[in-house]
């Protein structure tokens, strides 16, 4: 394997509702344009649902990516030997952590809809940054690749 290939490698996407959801924001926008008339309707439905797909792919388009040396999660860069020991959290836990429990000192990459989640601690002591929050569809391979990169 080479140095630099991912170990493991997620996109957090939107459920495909969103998508749904985005059409009827470009019906909505088209609604509102009605009165002007039928080239009016036809654009705004146009744009309105452009705009609405740019967004949601956007913000479904967040990596989690574990590298020979280190954690990359959305824009962040964590060397792995700054990083303790992964847990994973269930649903009802990683809800706990997103609410109540959260620090707000932490690093957080949530997406509300994802249920499960890994909580990695960052032990280096020049970082004020207690633990970082990732949500993940797949928290047991996100932990098995960040050991084995840990103990590697």
């Amino acid at each position: 394997m080479q140095p630099n290939a991912p170990q493991y490698a997620e996109r957090l996407t939107v459920p495909r509702s969103w998508w749904f959801i985005s059409v009827l924001v470009g019906v909505a926008c088209a609604l509102m344009l009605l009165p002007v008339g039928t080239l009016a309707l036809l654009a705004g439905f146009v744009g309105g649902t452009a705009v609405s797909w740019v967004v949601v792919s956007s913000y479904g388009s967040v990596r989690i990516r574990v590298l020979a040396d280190t954690l990359v999660a959305g824009e962040a860069r964590i060397p792995v030997k700054a990083l303790g020991e992964p847990e994973i959290l269930d649903a009802e836990e990683a809800r706990a952590w997103r609410l109540h429990k959260a620090d707000p000192r932490a690093f957080m990459l949530l997406r509300a809809y994802i249920p499960t989640a890994v909580k990695v601690e960052i032990t280096d002591p020049s970082d004020p940054t207690p633990y970082a929050y990732l949500s993940t569809r797949d928290p047991e391979a996100l932990k098995a690749a960040l050991n084995a990169v840990r103990t590697a």
